[in-house]
């Protein structure tokens, strides 16, 4: 039985400018590899299909280069990030008051965690 990965791996290898080495994706930081994973998970639960994520990813990508920002690559996530958002508001997931509002949250957790410790949200 193929896993979830394995029935994307094809898919994920055709999406464009995705950083990766011979081992398959990279990931500069942690949030990126949840982002990605969020992503994958949510595509293989149906909510999405994988067509829907690369047109939304790409939107994004072209939104970006026509608000000037450069195609260099260290905005990938980002971009990953926000077409994410933008979905899962549009599939009626969430909503995007209570995304602002998880966002607050975390960033109002960090800002108060001492350096070294895990990030916790308040009532977690």
């Amino acid at each position: 039985m193929k896993t979830t990965s394995s029935l994307l791996d094809p898919v994920i290898a055709q999406l464009p400018r995705l950083p990766r080495d011979e081992s398959g994706p990279v990931f500069a930081e942690p949030w990126q590899a949840m982002a990605f994973a969020l992503a994958v998970q949510l595509s293989a639960a149906g909510h999405f299909t994988w067509k829907e994520w690369a047109a939304a990813l790409a939107a994004e990508i072209t939104a970006a280069e026509q608000r000037g920002l450069p195609d260099d690559g260290s905005r990938y996530y980002q971009h990953w990030l926000s077409a994410l958002e933008r979905l899962v508001v549009e599939k009626g997931l969430s909503d995007r008051l209570t995304l602002l509002a998880r966002k607050d949250a975390w960033a109002d957790a960090y800002r108060h965690t001492p350096h070294g410790q895990p990030v916790k949200l308040a009532g977690e």
